[in-house]
């Protein structure tokens, strides 16, 4: 039996490390990178219609914390569930897939 602050040697959950559960992770691309530290991350996805068993395109747009500006419209990137920072921004940009081709950012000469 199990006292109340006695030790034992059982590891923790998930090889020794504490996690905060599992936190979704989406791709999308960048649509919009004009707040500070926030982007806008359009995610597609496809839905089996129920009656005609057709897949159908369907999107949803997230906001994202960045917090060192680095994402740019057009970007390829993958974001995570996090704590509320705001009253829409729910998920923070986790990495940076594919850089944005052929599209003039700000302070940059084509």
């Amino acid at each position: 039996m199990k006292k109340k602050n006695e030790v034992t040697s059982e590891a923790p959950q998930a090889g020794g490390v504490h996690t905060k559960g599992h936190r979704r992770a989406l791709r999308g691309v960048v649509v919009s990178d004009k707040m500070q530290k926030t982007i806008v991350v359009k995610v597609d996805r496809l839905v089996q219609h129920g009656r005609y068993n057709k897949y159908i395109a369907r999107s949803k747009k997230y906001k994202a914390h960045d917090e060192l500006n680095s994402a740019k419209t057009g970007d390829s990137v993958e974001i995570t569930e996090s704590r509320p920072m705001s009253r829409e921004k729910k998920w923070s940009l986790k990495t940076i897939l594919e850089r944005a081709t052929g599209v003039a950012r700000e302070g940059e000469v084509q």
